[in-house]
């Protein structure tokens, strides 16, 4: 069973790490006609982190297109063409904490991705670690993330016609 929605302009897939969530973005991606955008927010700062960005490359293959993007994602998806076959953003997580970093002003940077996934005319899959799930953190920079991540996850999937969250490669729809 296909946790797709062919109508869905706007899906949110949420989870933890290594739930399976930006595999099942790629798949409701490719299920798609036209040109795959893949815009991805992380930096390889590491050689841990290369070889995980090199596994997405690999394993998406040949038919996506690779916008490097850690912190614009607005501004990328209001450059896409109208034509846009799909667009995956992997993922807001890593955007939030890219925009934590640069002391970016995190309420206007939500609001401008907000406006930009209401002027889209492609559809896009967004993929965020769903973080509030554990214990309290013990330090304040912690709590703030915990908690932006909290609010932007819930300012998306308000926005989103279709929300999955996925646990141990399995897909919950919540919306």
């Amino acid at each position: 069973m296909s946790p797709a929605r062919a109508e869905a302009k706007i899906t949110l897939i949420l989870g933890g790490a290594r739930s399976g969530k930006s595999r099942l973005a790629e798949e409701l991606a490719q299920k798609r006609d036209g040109q795959l955008v893949y815009i991805a927010t992380a930096e390889a700062w590491d050689d841990e982190m290369r070889a995980r960005i090199a596994e997405h490359k690999v394993r998406r293959g040949d038919r996506w297109h690779d916008v490097e993007m850690p912190i614009a994602i607005a501004e990328a998806l209001r450059t896409l063409p109208a034509d846009t076959g799909a667009v995956l953003v992997d993922c807001l997580t890593l955007w939030l904490s890219n925009l934590m970093h640069a002391n970016r002003d995190i309420a206007m940077e939500t609001a401008g991705l907000l406006a930009a996934l209401d002027a889209v005319r492609f559809p896009v899959l967004l993929v965020s670690n769903e973080v509030g799930l554990g214990i309290v953190p013990d330090n304040r920079l912690a709590r703030d993330f915990r908690d932006h991540q909290g609010r932007l996850n819930q300012a998306v999937a308000a926005r989103a016609d279709h929300v999955v969250f996925m646990a141990a490669g399995l897909p919950l729809i919540l919306k």
